[in-house]
């Protein structure tokens, strides 16, 4: 309520300066019409006088004004009788002495205004014509109050007017407004938004509705992350509160064998507790969001991820270019490409058996990372990149489960697709695609294949 009657107030205002300055403007115009119709009635009756008196002729009298004939000498005659003689200038008796030029002047009879016209007669002396003021100035007053009503009342109507429109105007944003601080106060994203007009303020609607719908995905991902996770965490936690019981209650009474079986089960099992709780922690805040995109040379990053392999692991690591599609710089954040690549790797390490080489393709904006696994059937070619999901064939091998789930957050957030499929001659084919830096394809240069090995 409070901008719809600021706003009225705003528009009240403007009307009110617009009006008030048209009825200055018409008020003035009216009164310089008048005037200018006096000046040519003076002229009009002093010209008609002096004709009348030239032929011996008296011109009848009128009411609004006053006619006289001045002598040489100064001596008066008015023409009409009991009329009130007018106040004679030195101007005025100039021209009736002389009988040149004319003389025009106001003067004050009895308390009345009158413009005055003196102008010469023929056998000598002047005519000296007096108009009353009085009927113009009623004229004029009374056009000054209409044009005052009138503009009051339009400001009037113009409020009233802005009241009722911004009224229907800001119905949407009330209700809006209404909306936001039900979810404010009751956080529910569910409630629903008022329906979204044509024009700016549906558009706003509309972009409270997809912020909403934002809301709604995250706070559903959360929540999904969260009992995965806490499904996930189970088991191996589990696994180290039983090892660590049974070694309490054994108090040394256990086989050496059978002991260090049981370490090397907490061993392992708080190794992948340490594994998932930093692919958790990597999943759930993005560390690399402060990251710019810029400009990232592939093949480069793609060695770097492959030699860090080769100390790490030990294994045969190939970087293979292509010839008829060479790789070019991409638009990514760099040290979220390089954890896509790392993740890729050691995902094809746990599926490759020992001794059998990984290799690394790369052409134009695309890598593909391929291992000498089981392969992926065609209908988990987009579930292994969900969170925590293991495949029927691969249950038991070691892992978060979160691995290809960052590499595809981390590639679509730079604009980029990723892919999973069985490669020709078996194995798994996981990678992915991003939009190249802007580069000209004829300035590419020429790369030549390259084979890397295990050092």
């Amino acid at each position: 309520m409070m901008l719809r009657t600021k706003i009225t107030a705003v528009v009240a205002a403007a009307a009110a300066l617009a009006m008030s300055l048209a009825a200055l403007m018409s008020y003035r115009g009216v009164s310089n019409l008048v005037g200018d119709e006096l000046e040519r009635g003076l002229a009009d009756r002093t010209s008609t006088v002096v004709t009348l008196l030239a032929a011996g002729l008296t011109p009848p009298a009128r009411p609004d004004m006053i006619e006289q004939v001045v002598s040489a000498q100064g001596a008066v005659r008015p023409l009409a009788p009991g009329r009130e003689a007018l106040p004679v200038s030195s101007d005025a008796l100039r021209v009736a002495r002389t009988g040149k030029g004319e003389s025009r002047v106001d003067v004050v009879v009895s308390e009345t205004e009158y413009g005055t016209l003196t102008r010469p007669l023929p056998g000598g002396g002047a005519v000296m014509v007096g108009q009353s003021y009085e009927g113009a100035m009623r004229l004029d007053n009374q056009a000054l109050w209409q044009i005052a009503w009138t503009t009051a009342g339009a400001i009037g109507f113009a409020a009233l007017v802005g009241w009722l429109v911004l009224g229907r105007i800001l119905r949407p944003v009330r209700r809006l407004a209404v909306a936001t601080r039900r979810i404010t106060t009751t956080q529910d994203l569910a409630t629903p938004l008022p329906t979204a007009g044509s024009d700016e303020i549906g558009q706003l609607t509309r972009s409270f509705a997809h912020m909403l719908a934002a809301l709604r995905r995250s706070r559903a991902q959360q929540q999904q992350l969260v009992q995965d996770a806490s499904h996930e965490l189970r088991t191996p936690l589990t696994s180290v509160r039983g090892s660590a019981e049974l070694l309490q209650r054994a108090r040394g009474r256990l086989a050496p064998e059978d002991e260090e079986q049981i370490l090397t089960t907490l061993v392992t099992e708080t190794a992948a507790l340490d594994d998932l709780v930093r692919e958790l922690v990597e999943l759930a805040t993005d560390r690399h969001t402060e990251e710019e995109p810029e400009a990232v040379d592939l093949a480069v990053a793609a060695e770097d991820s492959a030699q860090r392999l080769r100390l790490r692991t030990g294994r045969t690591v190939l970087v293979i270019e292509d010839d008829t599609n060479p790789p070019v710089p991409v638009r990514a954040r760099p040290r979220a490409l390089q954890r896509c690549i790392d993740n890729l790797l050691s995902n094809a390490v746990k599926f490759s058996p020992e001794g059998t080489p990984i290799a690394m393709y790369i052409g134009g904006g695309r890598l593909a990372v391929r291992d000498q696994g089981p392969g992926i059937a065609p209908a988990e070619r987009h579930a292994v990149f969900d969170r925590f999901y293991r495949g029927p064939r691969t249950q038991a091998t070691p892992g978060s489960g979160l691995g290809l789930a960052i590499v595809h957050d981390l590639v679509t957030a730079d604009a980029g697709t990723v892919f999973a499929t069985t490669a020709d001659g078996g194995g798994a084919e996981v990678g992915f695609t991003l939009p190249p830096y802007g580069q000209d394809e004829s300035n590419r240069p020429t790369i030549r294949r390259r084979y890397r090995k295990a050092l």
